[in-house]
């Protein structure tokens, strides 16, 4: 750690500023200077006393409650108040009268007992050095401008009183932390507390979800009849079914962000900010709009977008979505009770800041709430709530070089706002220079179907595209696409979904049937569609394509979504994955299960063991070509399974490529993965295409 590093932690540490310090500074604090004054001037008549430093020590103890509780941009000061008052009423004014009174016997034990106190306030060994010192050479300055003639006599052993004054000094640090420690423990265990409360709330509405998806496809499904011939499902049944799987597949998507983002507020870890791409504020707006789970249609109908002012946002795509998520369910939430509630979402345009504007007509928020919305762990009135979900929109929003403020009238209406930097030309000319200079040799002499009925939602990509030298064949719908892919080699198709005769999906269906001949089955297919994406996302899927991207296009996404199949990660040729053999090595059952039916399905021979010590037994005696290896298991957990495979005495293939599969995201987790000698890294739920990638990526035999 750096010095001013180590300065920033000495202030943090050495500013204290608990209820319990600020009780403690006003009950004890503000009567004690004025039981002093009393006792010392007419009780043991103490040669020096001062009225007017005992009251202002006694209004600065009582300010110092006023102080705690103020909101609005004074609080900020409030650090500074507090640090002022210390010095005064501890070492300034005990170390004036100690001086005033010539080293008097009893002023030199209250010296003592002040140091101890001034530590139990300060318990950090620099901030109290700063304090004290400032506190005692003040009082000097003070004794030596208000006597007239300096006569100190000390009568006392300096030496014996320095002995006194460290073993103080040592006893009241060990106090200190051994304090501090309890307070440690006991802060811990509400944290956990916390932890768990928040990831329990907030799973309910995903897994609610799910539930409801599934109950919703079993009532489509037929019902089953042993020995009777199988029952259709009707178009629009069929439609629903899609519908209600791409919901529950956002659902759980929603719930694995809504455990990394708690477990990365409590952890404070910091929102990296090298994925942000400039996206379209209208389409990811809509997008989330889209994605949102809706409790019903009625639901869905009390919430409107105003996106005529669209902006570019420099952003990441899920945080984004997650923070209007946040906003849309606290204000469904709080305006239910009012028949006529609605939500209004704008998006307006400005000089320096462009904004989002997320409005309910509901009970607003109380005025004294509104300064502490985005504290973690601070909650206005929403019964279960954590507090944790304003806390990250606002470290988000400041990722962004952003913020977010909220404007309420009590009775009429709550108004968050999010505010974007404008994105200047220069920054988007800087973007596209670092993105065509990223991709350029990637797609040099790449060619590409683009297939569109519409002529104007050709323009923008082949605009966008015209920096990568890339050929660009045309086709005006599904049977010229088909075609042209029997004709030539592409490296990728972007089809569009809506198309009059045959559309996308028919006509991606005829290309993976071979009715376009054998040699193009396997061209990676992307879709391109105005419909919302969560449906698309499983209809797409179900029928061979890749990925799909949203209309209008946006350049990012579209280069983004291209490198990713150019480089063979969404590539569509799990073919390849034929014969090969995976051992998949996971405690988990169920994992297993759904792992090797991924598999199977594109013909691989799948080896099954449920800890380390049996895949290390099974590798001994069989042959495969890759592993999937669980992280966290009982007996032999998987970083140090992959250490033995790749110790030098192991008598298997000890150079085998492992993918280790873990729920954890954090950082160090990887890094020791990895460090282990594991080869790539997936977190857990898997998603399909991503581990077929890995697997393909890995395979000796790619």
């Amino acid at each position: 750690m750096n010095v001013s590093g180590y300065i920033k932690r000495c202030v943090q540490e050495g500013t204290q500023i608990s209820r319990f310090n600020i009780l403690a500074a006003v009950l004890l604090g503000a009567p004690a200077h004025l039981f002093f004054y009393f006792t010392f001037k007419y009780g043991f008549q103490m040669p020096y006393e001062s009225l007017p430093l005992r009251l202002a020590a006694t209004v600065l103890s009582g300010c110092v409650l006023f102080g705690y509780n103020m909101t609005g941009s004074l609080k900020k000061f409030f650090p500074y108040f507090w640090h002022f008052v210390i010095i005064f009423v501890l070492p300034f004014i005990f170390t004036v009268n100690l001086l005033k009174n010539n080293f008097h016997e009893l002023w030199l034990y209250w010296e003592i007992f002040m140091i101890f106190i001034l530590i139990s306030f300060i318990p950090n060994w620099l901030m109290f050095l700063i304090d004290f010192l400032i506190g005692v050479l003040a009082a000097v300055g003070f004794y030596l401008l208000t006597t007239p003639v300096v006569d100190l006599d000390p009568q006392f052993s300096i030496p014996l009183y320095s002995i006194v004054v460290v073993f103080t000094v040592v006893a009241g640090y060990l106090f200190s932390y051994s304090n501090r420690r309890g307070m440690m423990a006991q802060e811990k265990n509400q944290a956990l507390q916390a932890l768990a409360g928040s990831i329990a709330h907030e799973m309910r509405n995903p897994l609610g979800q799910v539930k409801y998806s599934f109950e919703s496809i079993l009532q489509e499904l037929p019902i089953y009849h042993p020995g009777k011939p199988e029952e259709c499902i009707a178009a629009d049944s069929l439609d629903r079914v899609y519908l209600r799987v791409a919901q529950g597949q956002m659902a759980v998507m929603r719930g694995v962000q809504v455990i990394g983002m708690i477990l990365d507020e409590v952890k404070n870890k910091p929102i990296d900010r090298a994925g942000f791409l400039y996206l379209s504020a209208a389409g990811v707006t809509r997008k989330a709009l889209d994605e949102y789970g809706y409790e019903s249609d009625a639901e869905r109908n009390k919430i409107s977008c105003d996106c005529k002012q669209n902006f570019l946002i420099n952003a990441d795509e899920t945080m984004y979505v997650f923070v209007l998520f946040n906003l849309i369910m606290n204000a469904f939430y709080f305006i239910k009770p009012y028949r006529n509630g609605r939500i209004i979402i704008r998006l307006e345009r400005g000089d320096r800041f462009n904004k989002v504007y997320v409005r309910d007509t509901g009970p607003g928020i109380p005025p004294e709430n509104l300064d502490k919305l985005f504290n973690p762990y601070f909650t206005s009135g929403k019964k279960g709530g954590t507090g944790l979900g304003l806390a990250y929109c606002k470290r988000v929003m400041k990722a962004f070089g952003g913020d977010i403020t909220c404007e309420s009238v009590h009775g009429e209406y709550t108004e968050f706002t999010l505010a974007f930097p404008v994105v200047s030309e220069e920054d988007m000319v800087g973007f596209r220079q670092k993105m065509v200079g990223r991709h350029v040799d990637l797609f040099r002499n790449k060619r590409i179907l683009l297939v569109d009925d519409e002529v104007n939602d050709r323009a923008p990509v082949k605009r966008f595209l015209k920096p990568f030298e890339i050929d660009i064949d045309e086709a005006g719908d599904g049977a010229e696409a088909i075609d042209l892919v029997s004709r030539h080699r592409y490296d990728a198709v972007l089809m569009n979904l809506s198309m009059p005769n045959l559309d996308g999906f028919e006509a991606t269906e005829a290309i993976r049937m071979g009715e376009a001949g054998l040699f193009s089955r396997d061209v990676p297919i992307i879709g391109h569609t105005a419909a919302p994406t969560y449906v698309a996302r499983g209809k797409t899927e179900k029928i061979g394509m890749q990925g799909f991207i949203s209309k209008p296009v946006s350049e990012p996404e579209l280069i983004e979504l291209l490198g990713s199949i150019f480089n063979g990660n969404m590539n569509g040729k799990s073919k390849r994955l034929s014969g090969m053999t995976v051992m998949l090595v996971d405690d988990s059952s169920f994992n297993r299960l759904a792992i090797r039916g991924i598999l199977e399905k594109c013909n691989v021979t799948v080896i099954e063991a449920d800890n380390g010590k049996a895949a290390i037994g099974k590798l001994e005696g069989e042959r495969c070509n890759l592993i999937l290896m669980d992280i966290q298991m009982p007996e032999l957990d998987g970083v140090e399974t992959t250490k033995r495979i790749r110790d030098k005495d192991f008598e298997g293939d000890r150079r085998i490529p492992i993918i280790g599969l873990s729920g954890e995201s954090d950082q160090e987790n990887i890094q020791e993965a990895i460090g282990a000698g594991m080869n790539d890294y997936l977190q857990k739920p898997v998603d399909s295409r991503q581990l077929l990638a890995k697997i393909e990526q890995w395979s000796p035999k790619s």
